[in-house]
């Protein structure tokens, strides 16, 4: 009985997905939209190290151009 029970529960299973069930299509939708968020991330990120590398190198023109009035 036991084996039968254990037989039954790991046997996938046979009812079909329906793409008009609402779940599923809710669940298909979420996937979507977090792969969506993801690039989103990814590009935003990619800005923000952009946006830091000019940061850091209008910086350090600004320390070069200050020494060089204070060497002369």
């Amino acid at each position: 009985m036991i084996r039968k029970f254990i037989k039954w529960f790991i046997t996938p299973s046979q009812k079909h997905i329906d793409e008009d069930d609402g779940l599923y299509t809710k669940v298909i939708e979420m996937e979507k939209r977090i792969s969506k968020l993801e690039e989103e991330n990814l590009e935003t990120s990619n800005c923000l190290y952009e946006l830091s590398n000019q940061i850091e190198a209008v910086d350090t023109r600004i320390d070069i151009i200050t020494i060089e009035k204070f060497t002369k």
